[in-house]
């Protein structure tokens, strides 16, 4: 294994762990909290760009899967992703891949990451309220109060936050070397 491709690997398990660590800031609600995932998906998407933004979210769901509690509220399991909000977390694997896609194909600044982060909320949104309508036995209604309509102004204010860190953060990494100024070139 080369140079690039460990540091690559340990970006990635950085970035799981961060998105662990973010889970645990949450403010409950019936059905499915607001949590810090989703801003830790965008700063994840916004750095590291497609694909290695990807691993990094299926490197977050397989560790909550065999159990490591890393999802929010400190749990972790199988039961998780296959329960109600199992779909917002396989909805952070596709959105970190299209936020990144979106940035590498137009330009890492922070109107082109606000765009794509706000774009990747929505994805999250879109597949966990598909899996919450069906796996809690909601009415489509009923699953867009309880999975989208709480989570529209809040997700705006972290796709900002997401977008601002990101990009300066991301900015100080390529000036540092730590990551390769175009991601495609990493693949």
């Amino acid at each position: 294994m080369n140079g690039e491709k460990l540091r690559m690997i340990i970006q990635c398990s950085i970035f799981a762990a961060i998105t662990g660590i973010f889970a645990q800031i949450e403010i409950p609600l019936p059905l499915v909290p607001i949590s810090g995932q989703t801003l830790a998906v965008g700063l994840t998407a916004t750095i590291l760009g497609s694909r290695y933004g990807a691993f990094a979210m299926v490197g977050y769901a397989a560790l909550g899967a065999v159990g490591v509690p890393v999802f929010a509220g400190f749990s972790g399991g199988a039961q998780v992703l296959v329960g109600p909000t199992g779909g917002y977390i396989f909805g952070f694997i596709a959105a970190a891949f299209l936020t990144g896609w979106i940035l590498e194909k137009t330009k890492f600044n922070l109107t082109m990451a606000m765009i794509a982060n706000t774009v990747g909320m929505i994805v999250i949104l879109i597949l966990g309220t598909i899996q919450l309508k069906y796996v809690a036995e909601l009415s489509w209604a009923q699953a867009m109060a309880a999975g989208v309509y709480p989570f529209i102004v809040v997700g705006l204010i972290k796709a900002f936050l997401a977008s601002w860190i990101g990009i300066t953060v991301r900015n100080r990494l390529v000036q540092a070397k730590l990551i390769d100024r175009s991601p495609k070139a990493a693949a």
